[in-house]
């Protein structure tokens, strides 16, 4: 004597004689509605979460672009720095020639 067992609303599995299972999946449409409801609410979040996905990976990677023109700006203006220091080193200072007595 064939026994149905339900696994999911939509999948039943049938045993027959020898213990032998066949898998059939059907329909119900009683439940159709709230899987079609449920679907599309699925499908709705699922949309919602790849939106929220996106703009936070856009978010990202506008603070890294921001981040890395900073560290760029900031190279520039230490580079500037070690110039006018390394200009100021070597430029020509008449006053501590006067001061040592190696000029009139």
């Amino acid at each position: 004597m064939p026994m149905a067992v339900v696994v999911d609303s939509s999948i039943r599995v049938w045993y027959g004689c020898g213990g032998i299972g066949l898998l059939s999946f059907s329909d119900d449409s009683s439940s159709g509605k709230g899987k079609q409801t449920e679907a599309h609410a699925t499908s709705k979040s699922s949309n919602n979460t790849g939106a929220k996905v996106v703009i936070i990976l856009f978010a990202i990677v506008a603070v890294g672009g921001f981040a890395f023109f900073l560290f760029k700006l900031w190279q520039k203006k230490k580079r500037e720095e070690q110039y006018a220091r390394l200009l100021k080193l070597f430029e020509e200072d008449d006053e501590l020639e006067v001061e040592l007595g190696l000029r009139d």
